[in-house]
């Protein structure tokens, strides 16, 4: 038996299944997979760690991130934990006291944590939903604790989104699908009309995914990772556990049957109209049909310019579902820039929802809006699509500092940003004045 509480390294069986188990709290951020991809890919060691108490049974655990720094220094972070019960103050107190410990043996400056507490949700009807705790006395406990809160930011300045949508899998299918928005469910229907399908891919899609991500990020103006990213993070998280990709097909010779006959069935409509003497009616008729006709004589042009180019198969989006515990998260979506009025998109992500809820997760998270919503902001258009689909507006409590070396966390989090601001701006009037010398 432990003499009463201790902290452990906790083999990959013992602390996936807590994990996995826990009925509080889970995350793929604290699963054990996410310490080995962070090991192989962000250059961070992890830790798994887990408080037993004196039954040998874990009470909390944590994937612990450490981030070393110059002259032996790190810092360490908790990404989406600890797992616990947060209404446990008990637990809490004593698993932060013994994690503190940990983090100064080994040089720590500061432990991040970003648990995934709600704060505030709002259904699809933006009315407020009822937590099954209080977040403000959860709030309090972790201030409590001489943890230092970091703002309730309105961005993506946080390591992890603060703010998300999030689908009920436990209601049924036809619930979701009417929370849906009205332009939404046009859009998949157009999708379905249009023959666009939707398959899981392989390893062998990797580079397709990759491509329109790359797609994705250009045309929104930011760059993310590169392939080897991601097709690790697919690898690897699929060893033990599932990450699917979803691929939204459109078939451009399916599409052009449908045109041609289209085209065909209105010009027999044209056809039947009088050659003379037309009346009001008969003339409306025919101008509308003959719109019509023009339309569709132009998307066979187009269609068929698609198909030359692409072949007879095209991919137009492609994402990644990370599946763990009992929830799934979309955490990668990469689109075409071209025929967006397929509406594939639309059609993919309610597969990929479909999918989840047939497998019998109880969250669908769509991973990441913002909650400053002024007209003006650039990701308001990400905003207004994810909540298209009519999941809860969710808001996290955000990020919690333990600081243990006041002087070189202000050295870090102050110090460094401006000398690195003042580097930027230094090289930037070199470059300048370079560019003005050479004129």
């Amino acid at each position: 038996k432990i003499n009463m509480y201790e902290l452990v390294n906790l083999e990959k069986e013992e602390y996936e299944k807590f994990v996995k188990n826990n009925k509080y709290k889970s995350h793929f951020l604290q699963s054990y997979a996410w310490g080995q991809f962070a090991k192989a890919k962000k250059g961070l060691f992890p830790y798994y760690l887990g408080l037993k108490n004196e039954d040998n049974e874990i009470i909390a655990s944590s994937l612990l991130l450490q981030k070393k720094l110059p002259l032996g220094y790190s810092y360490f972070y908790s990404p989406r934990g600890f797992v616990l019960d947060y209404n446990d103050e008990k637990t809490f107190s004593l698993f932060t006291k013994e994690i503190v410990k940990f983090v100064k043996a080994k040089k720590g400056i500061f432990l991040k944590i970003d648990p995934d507490i709600i704060r505030k949700e709002q259904n699809y009807l933006e009315e407020e939903v009822k937590l099954p705790y209080d977040s403000t006395k959860i709030f309090e406990m972790i201030t409590n604790s001489g943890y230092k809160h970091l703002g309730f930011t309105k961005n993506f300045e946080t390591m992890q989104p603060r703010f998300t949508f999030r689908i009920d899998l436990e209601q049924d299918m036809d619930t979701i699908k009417e929370h849906f928005s009205k332009t939404t469910k046009q859009r998949i229907n157009k999708a379905i009309k249009l023959g666009c399908e939707v398959s899981i891919g392989t390893d062998e899609d990797l580079d397709k995914f990759c491509q329109l991500m790359m797609i994705t990020e250009e045309r929104k103006d930011f760059v993310s990772y590169d392939s080897s990213y991601y097709k690790t993070l697919y690898r690897m998280y699929n060893e033990d556990n599932n990450m699917t990709l979803f691929l939204g097909k459109i078939f451009p010779s399916k599409i052009l049957q449908e045109l041609n006959e289209r085209k065909d069935s209105l010009q027999v409509e044209i056809d039947k109209l009088p050659k003379e003497n037309m009346g009001k009616s008969a003339k409306n008729k025919l101008k509308e049909f003959n719109n019509q006709l023009d339309k569709v004589k132009s998307d066979i042009k187009k269609y068929s310019e698609v198909q030359e180019k692409y072949g007879d198969e095209l991919i137009l989006n492609a994402h990644m579902i990370i599946e763990y515990a009992d929830k799934a998260w979309v955490l990668y979506a990469g689109n075409e820039n071209i025929l967006t009025e397929t509406y594939a998109n639309y059609y993919t992500y309610l597969t990929h929802l479909e999918y989840c809820k047939n497998k019998g997760y109880r969250v669908y998270d769509q991973f990441g809006t913002i909650g400053d919503l002024r007209k003006d902001n650039p990701r308001m258009g990400l905003h207004e699509f994810k909540k298209k689909f009519g999941g809860d507006y969710v808001e996290f409590l955000g990020e919690f500092d333990y600081v243990t070396n006041p002087l070189m966390y202000f050295v870090f989090t102050k110090m460094v940003p401006l000398y690195r601001k003042i580097v930027r701006k230094k090289s930037k009037k070199v470059i300048e004045n370079e560019v003005n010398r050479s004129k």
